[in-house]
């Protein structure tokens, strides 16, 4: 099964858009593809097997007039006959790369229904989301979002959310991570144990 992930172009928007409707509950507008192609194309990327058929993509941007600058993950989609072969993955480093490289990005963000479990395991404990925040009725139909996010550099401030803490690092600067200490990256629960023997020492 021979499938190649390369940038998007304004040509693959329409096959995006129809995958996008295979694939997810949550559908836009094709203006709504344009505008993320005209804003930040570096971030779109799609899968296209050896017929030219576009089999997955990923929608991106970057966040306007945030305080941190930051990328946001809009949509991910795989073609049920091309999953389980490391596409989304791909899809998802690939536009990361350009956040991070490209953008400066301090990190990326998404939402992901909070039953979707499919999901939330590849952001996880595949590609080292975190679990940021909750947000309730996110979605049409009621249901609830998690709030997920990626720092590019362990330093990067996530912002304040509800399930985030503040603790210091080696060289007093301000990290946010979520209370669920089994996603905090191993070198950050490092620095907080120290911290927390530290304290206790006091």
């Amino acid at each position: 099964m021979a499938v190649s992930i390369r940038p998007a172009t304004a040509e693959d928007l329409l096959q995006m858009q129809s995958t996008n409707l295979w694939c997810l509950p949550e559908n836009y507008q094709m203006k709504y593809y344009y505008y993320h192609y005209v804003t930040c194309p570096q971030l779109l990327h799609v899968a296209e097997d050896h017929k030219g058929r576009i089999v997955g993509y990923v929608l991106a941007k970057m966040e306007e007039e945030a305080v941190v600058n930051h990328g946001h993950i809009t949509s991910l989609a795989v073609r049920r006959t091309h999953r389980k072969i490391g596409l989304a993955t791909n899809l998802m480093k690939n536009s990361q790369k350009c956040m991070e490289d490209v953008m400066s990005a301090e990190y990326v963000s998404l939402h992901v229904r909070e039953s979707n479990r499919a999901a939330f395991h590849l952001y996880n404990e595949t590609l080292g989301y975190i679990k940021y925040d909750v947000e309730c009725g996110y979605y049409a139909d009621g249901e609830d979002a998690y709030d997920m996010r990626k720092p590019f550099k362990l330093e990067s401030n996530l912002g304040g959310g509800k399930y985030a803490r503040d603790f210091l690092d080696r060289d007093g600067l301000i990290r946010m991570f979520p209370d669920d200490v089994d996603s905090i990256p191993p070198e950050a629960a490092e620095v907080a144990a120290e911290l927390q023997i530290a304290e206790a020492a006091d």
